[in-house]
């Protein structure tokens, strides 16, 4: 069976995101017996059930770019496991709702993926206001919440980590690697400033980016530079002067944020002759970011936890054929390739699998891999008590063509 993505190709985005959502209603079909999950019959083909996981995320709204992506990048994995046959007898299906970066969308439709058409797993959402609300119902039901695309502390903590397993660094580690390459080239501790989306994604990298700056230098959370603006708005004016009334006015800026709004900061700084150092996590999406700004963009330092995608490490060799076949027309992105790693440690995970594979044992399979590689210069770990794979974070220089990977010292130079 075909995924929801191969599905669509042909169609427009408008029509691939319709279809990606009447497919969740009619794909399934006649839900198991007592709410149990879908079981792998792997002894016999003619029995076998499609394996069908689930997603809340951004299909539209100003975060819309970072959770088709991250989907893209999953379904190709998906399709590519089953052109090489590396789960035999089944077949992997996404179920991909949008929540439109909302919370309150992201309840009603954690509930249907859970209770309606009973996934396995719930993997790649994207954001953590979403995540906070959709973590509590993962817990009640039992169901892994695998490979968000956040790096929020609330999904690291004792208290929500049962079901919960992470694929990337947190903000925390993106934030310390800046500020501690920014104080390494000569910028002082208080002249490292912030711009922050007004909700917990923000205050999570603001908080972790005021923590690396303690390690350095004692300093009162009044004292850092903080710009913020609302989520789901691009109302970025009164954050930029608060910004340009500090003293002493900021010569690094650190963005946590979405790309529409710091795209829209970066262009009114420098319309106001404010040309800091400007950085950005993982989650601003440096691709969107760049092909909004142009030429602005030139300059602008970005946290990734994955490699470029231009890179010749085995995985991301992989993911570019593998996008290539999911897709020719689509272009690359760092966000992609990080739904594709998801995709690829989930299929690992699954085909570990002995047994009857259902939440459980997915959960178990996860938890049980170890130390591993699949092919990013660097190995992973998950195990019972590490539930995030990666700390590492991968540089990026953004520039009017696009971005390079380069060393901090590289980037940051004068």
């Amino acid at each position: 069976m075909k995924t929801i993505g191969a599905t669509a190709r042909a169609l427009s985005l408008k029509q691939h995101l319709t279809l990606a959502t009447i497919f969740a209603v009619v794909c399934v079909g006649t839900p198991s017996v007592g709410g149990e999950t879908p079981k792998s019959l792997t002894a016999s083909p003619v029995d076998a059930q499609p394996l069908i996981f689930g997603m809340s995320t951004a299909l539209s709204g100003p975060a819309a770019e970072l959770g088709i992506n991250m989907r893209h990048g999953i379904l190709a994995a998906f399709d590519e496991a089953t052109a090489k046959n590396r789960l035999p007898f089944n077949t992997l299906e996404l179920i991909a709702l949008d929540d439109g970066y909302e919370p309150a969308r992201t309840a009603p439709n954690m509930h249907r993926l859970t209770n309606e058409h009973n996934v396995l797993a719930v993997v790649g959402n994207v954001g953590t206001p979403t995540a906070i609300t959709a973590i509590p119902i993962a817990q009640q039901t039992k169901t892994p919440f695998f490979g968000a695309f956040t790096g929020a502390s609330a999904l690291r903590k004792a208290d929500s980590a049962d079901y919960v397993i992470n694929y990337r660094a947190s903000y925390a580690e993106e934030t310390a690697a800046m500020v501690d390459a920014l104080v390494a080239k000569g910028i002082k501790p208080e002249e490292i400033g912030f711009f922050t989306q007004n909700d917990s994604y923000g205050d999570d990298g603001f908080f972790g980016g005021l923590a690396a700056i303690r390690r350095h230098q004692p300093v009162k959370v009044s004292s850092v530079p903080h710009g913020r603006y609302r989520r789901n708005t691009s109302q970025v004016e009164d954050g930029l002067a608060d910004l340009l009334m500090h003293q002493p006015l900021p010569k690094a800026v650190i963005m946590v944020g979405t790309y529409e709004p710091c795209s829209k900061l970066v262009r009114l700084a420098r319309m106001n002759d404010f040309n800091p150092q400007f950085l950005a996590v993982s989650f601003v999406g440096a691709d969107a970011l760049q092909r909004s700004l142009g030429d602005l963009a030139n300059g602008i330092v970005a946290t990734q936890v994955v490699p470029h995608f231009d890179s010749d490490l085995p995985i991301v060799c992989e993911y570019r054929d593998a996008m290539h076949d999911y897709d020719p027309d689509l272009p690359l992105s760092f966000v992609s390739l990080e739904g594709y790693v998801v995709g690829r440690i989930l299929i690992r995970a699954v085909n570990s699998i002995s047994g009857e594979i259902s939440r459980s044992s997915i959960l178990t399979a996860l938890e049980q891999l170890g130390q591993f590689d699949i092919g990013l210069g660097t190995p992973l770990t998950l195990d019972v008590e590490d539930h995030q794979a990666s700390s590492k974070v991968w540089p990026v220089l953004i520039n009017a063509d696009g971005s390079q990977s380069l060393s901090w010292k590289e980037l940051l130079r004068e």
